[in-house]
């Protein structure tokens, strides 16, 4: 097998691999210590015979001094199609190395949900199903970081991509088959949208669950969360290593004023009450209280579930159920149960009611909720009768 170090081998590797209609991408990365994923190994296939030639390990640890940009102008041609699956932490890699974000873009994981392979499908699964081989597991749990690797722990990386190319072939054909690859394309708008990638530090609080939507509290939070996240960015290192969540909702409520008070704080680390970490945890609480009021975050008000219909709802899962299995799609691609429960409600600006789910979907959801449609049971199938 082929491991690449050198700029200029990776240079002609992306030209060979752009006489191809696809090229399978995979990578291996720590993130455990580091608030950005540390890149180890890159695997790259394409459809060709020959193992030495198209199929690759590049690794950007032996090779310290190699440009990437090469795999990036390759990301960047718009003739060949980057196949991963589970694609999102190798694309928020590659953003976050790069500023590359490839195109055109497959992931294997979205296409099985579509072809019916159920929901989150792993690709040990699709290897078994698709490909009839099995998967290595003994490198399963390799530090990555560490040199030299051995000839199974590369064997096992390259699986990753020699496998892909089966299935993505066989995903592709189905979905050309059934006219659903424009489904696929759909849903990867999201994962080539940078936003997807970026945490803009004063959000971060929007991720902190919360049992009190309190505005001076919230606004406690959204500061002490929105440190966290730019000295984890800054430091690169996780933001737990910070403090935890738990912590930082035991702070928002202590609510410290000087660096003795943080030490009656039961959840947060030794390491962060002194320092760097605990002028900034004092400097968010004082930010925090002395938020304008009308500058304080504010979350929409938790849904009313008494005005729900809740037949309705039911009605809607055991629509959704229906549907699902008739079209051979994910019932969790489809909608969620939160989004039913909007329809129920009678939003009709949900993700569930437009694109190729409104198709599948939405439009006979909304002949339901307008009484249209009715379901009846023949046998083990449920059938829509009209009204």
């Amino acid at each position: 097998m082929k491991t690449i170090t050198t700029t200029q081998e990776l240079a002609a590797y992306c030209a060979h691999a752009a006489k191809f209609a696809y090229v399978t991408v995979d990578t291996e990365f720590l993130r455990e210590r580091t608030y950005y994923a540390k890149l180890c190994l890159i695997q790259l296939a394409v459809s060709g015979d020959d193992p030495e030639e198209d199929a690759v390990l590049v690794d950007p640890i032996e090779g310290a001094e190699m440009s990437l940009e090469p795999l990036y102008d390759l990301f960047r041609d718009e003739a060949v199609v980057k196949v991963f699956h589970a694609a999102r932490q190798d694309l928020e890699i590659f953003f976050v190395e790069g500023g590359v974000i490839p195109t055109p873009l497959f992931d294997t994981q979205v296409a099985a949900m579509v072809c019916n392979f159920g929901e989150q499908v792993g690709y040990e699964t699709l290897v078994r199903k698709i490909a009839k081989e099995s998967v290595d597991k003994s490198s399963r749990f390799t530090d990555w970081s560490r040199r030299p690797l051995s000839d199974a722990q590369k064997n096992y990386a390259l699986a990753d991509v020699t496998h892909l190319r089966d299935i993505y072939e066989y995903l592709s054909a189905r979905l050309t088959r059934t006219k659903r690859l424009s489904w696929v394309e759909e849903e990867m708008a999201v994962l080539r949208a940078p936003e997807t990638y970026v945490v803009e530090p004063e959000n971060a609080w929007r991720r902190v669950k919360v049992r009190t939507n309190a505005p001076k509290f919230l606004a406690i939070v959204r500061e002490l969360a929105q440190f966290r996240e730019h000295y984890a960015q800054t430091k690169n290192v996780p933001r737990s290593r910070v403090y935890k969540d738990d912590a930082l909702l035991e702070l928002a409520s202590a609510k410290p004023k000087a660096h003795s008070d943080l030490s009656k704080t039961r959840l947060l680390l030794r390491e962060a009450r002194k320092g760097e970490i605990a002028d900034g945890i004092l400097a968010a609480v004082a930010a925090g209280l002395a938020c304008d009021p009308n500058d304080m975050p504010k979350v929409p008000a938790p849904r009313d579930k008494s005005t729900i219909n809740a037949a309705l709802a039911d009605l809607l899962r055991v629509l959704l159920k229906a549907k699902a299995e008739q079209a051979g799609v994910a019932q969790k691609l489809i909608a969620t149960a939160a989004e039913l429960d909007s329809i129920a409600l009678g939003e009709r600006d949900g993700l569930a009611l437009s694109g190729w789910r409104k198709e599948v979907f939405g439009d006979d959801a909304l002949r339901l909720c307008g009484g249209e449609v009715a379901l009846t049971a023949d046998g083990s199938t449920v059938k829509i009768i009209e009204i």
